[in-house]
């Protein structure tokens, strides 16, 4: 069995690797329609290089460097640079306003910025200029910048040539103690902050996952597609670091439209993904194998209710001739499309409806959901074979972690993943570091096997004015499954019903006009009493299998999609509740009285 190495830091880790595979495949990206790749040897001397270039220019250890880029090769070299040169990387997301990027320059002090595209600095740039201190820019393309100013530009490729350097030559000094990066969250509500994720933390994440696979799977020759922004902690440990330390390829996906097509490219072992994008592509299976005919639906019919049956625990002798059919039928079509090796999907980064992952399971793909959190590292647990995979549950704590639950319910954390504090904030420090445990402000319980089941977050239980509790995530899950609504948020707090805000499915409200024969105009059809009565049903669905307090009473229809674009989502896919109460409580409060 191989275990991992005991690393100082996280550049040793990857140096060490880069000295077993040298010439073999390591980062893949697209250029001109094909993939092409560069080596583990390259990639270590792109990273020293660019380690002494940061020095050349001025930056001392523990000077903070703000990276701004969309997954790509740089954003690997430049992470592992700027820790391999002593400094802080400051990851931030492509989607940032500029008065996002004036606040975490200023917040985190950052002397320097990366950044990759001309489109990116356009958003960096004003609010670098007005910063305090960061004045040194470097540019990973050309950014035909016609006037410096108070900034001083060096080109990547410039930067690279100049200071040549030998892999052998980085001493990397830094201890497991020491930070390695300032992760600001996704402010689901409010102002981000910094999160100081040190050596240690990632590499005792990057331990767990690697037992993980070896135990569970077997340590192998891995390849991960790469797709959730790296700028993000559970991408940047889990789709960077993660196969680093197995050794792996990475390949950098196109994007959303494009990911698809990637997978079936690329033909992953592993990824590493959202439930969001777990309920898209459990859609679009959904309606691919209806396309092919009413066999093959009648296929997909039998092999989720026997996935429910497996689920409930309820599967028998008399289930074993369908569930061989479908293992030699439906289920290796499906498997193809996710490139016909993957050894699992991971879902992260927010709550999984169980029945998405029940799906995906009855069609052959295997899921783990993980948990976890930023000031983690951010993993926590995840659902292992082994131990039984079970979609309520986000499986056992990862190896040295350790994780109780509060009399108030509340998880809480304790171990070597566990952030030294915020950056600049010691109250909030103070708030949920309390004799080294980490107060995540989940709600949850721990099962006979030793599995965490999440409830709900702590701070976002509504309360009625009854006093009693509903969990907004499990309700707005449900509603997300019918196939007439795509998002949903609901409200209530101190009020005697629940209403909610709807976005109906783009699809569905499509085939609805079709079938109705009317326009698809949206605001024609949010004032159409036949289209609110269709959704409506939708909500009623979901009312039935809910208690009396969760019961939807009422919607109200959305203006337009919750996006990051409008800051109504995370750039982890996760609603931004204080940002729609904003714009959408004066009309649901309005459902109370009329």
């Amino acid at each position: 069995m191989r275990t991992l190495e005991h690393f100082p830091n996280l550049v040793a880790m990857f140096l060490t690797r880069a000295a077993e595979k040298g010439d073999a495949p390591f980062l893949w990206h697209k250029s001109q329609g094909q993939w092409v790749s560069r080596s583990w040897a390259e990639t270590a001397r792109q990273v020293a290089s660019l380690a002494a270039g940061l020095k050349a220019i001025g930056l001392v250890p523990g000077d903070r460097v703000m990276l701004v880029s969309e997954n790509r090769p740089e954003w690997c070299i430049a992470d592992l640079a700027i820790m391999a040169a002593g400094c802080i990387t400051v990851p931030t997301y492509t989607t940032n306003t500029e008065r996002d990027h004036a606040h975490i320059i200023e917040n985190s002090g950052a002397k320097a910025v990366i950044v990759s595209t001309a489109k990116l600095a356009k958003t960096l740039l004003p609010a670098a200029i007005r910063a305090s201190a960061a004045k040194i820019v470097i540019c990973i393309e050309d950014l035909r910048a016609n006037q410096a100013g108070a900034l001083e530009f060096h080109p990547w490729n410039r930067l690279l040539a100049d200071h040549d350097t030998d892999p052998a030559s980085i001493a990397a000094t830094a201890t497991r103690d020491d930070t390695a990066c300032i992760i600001y969250t996704s402010g689901t509500g409010g102002s981000p902050r910094g999160v100081m994720q040190h050596h240690g933390a990632i590499l005792h994440n990057v331990h767990g996952c690697c037992t993980i696979i070896e135990e569970d799977f077997g340590w192998e020759d891995e390849v991960f597609l790469s797709f959730l922004p790296l700028s993000h902690a559970y991408e940047h440990t889990g789709g960077q670091y993660f196969p680093i330390g197995l050794g792996a390829q990475i390949y950098y996906s196109e994007g959303l439209d494009k990911l698809a097509a990637n997978i079936e490219e690329v033909r992953p072992t592993l990824m590493v993904v959202v439930p969001r994008l777990f309920e898209v592509l459990r859609t679009r299976i959904s309606k691919a194998v209806e396309k092919q005919g009413k066999l093959s639906s009648y296929l997909l019919g039998r092999a989720q209710a026997l996935g429910a049956k497996k689920a409930a625990g309820k599967a028998g002798l008399l289930d074993k001739p369908m569930d061989l059919f479908l293992g030699a039928t439906l289920r290796p079509k499906i498997q193809q499309r996710f490139g016909g090796r993957i050894k699992a999907l991971v879902s992260g980064g927010a709550p999984l409806t169980p029945e998405v992952g029940t799906f995906f399971e009855a069609i052959g793909i295997t899921m783990l959901q993980g948990y976890g959190q930023t000031e983690s590292a951010p993993v926590i647990s995840c659902n292992r074979p082994k131990v039984g995979l079970k979609m309520d549950t986000v499986g056992p704590p990862l190896v040295e972690t350790e994780v109780r639950i509060a009399e108030d319910g509340e998880i809480l954390v304790r171990g070597e993943l566990v952030m030294k504090g915020y950056w600049r904030n010691e109250a909030e420090t103070a708030r949920v570091l309390k004799d080294g445990w980490l107060h995540t402000g989940d709600i949850g319980v721990i099962d006979a096997k030793g599995r965490i089941q999440i409830t709900d977050r702590k701070k976002d239980i509504i309360v009625n004015d009854k006093g009693e509790n509903v969990a907004p995530q499990k309700v707005e899950g449900m509603l997300t499954l019918q196939p007439e609504i795509a998002q949903a948020m609901i409200f209530g707090d101190r009020r005697p019903y629940m209403v909610a805000v709807l976005v109906p499915d783009p699809e569905w409200t499509q085939e609805w006009c079709a079938r109705e024969g009317t326009v698809c105009d949206f605001k024609r059809l949010a004032e159409s009493s036949a289209y609110r009565t269709a959704l409506g049903q939708a909500v009623e669905r979901v009312n039935v299998d809910l208690s009396v307090t969760e019961r939807i009473r009422r919607f109200v229809l959305a203006d337009e999609p919750f996006a990051i674009e409008n800051e109504q989502l995370t750039p982890s896919l996760k609603i931004r509740r204080h940002v729609l109460k904003a714009v959408y409580g004066p009309r649901l409060e309005a459902l109370y009285k009329a």
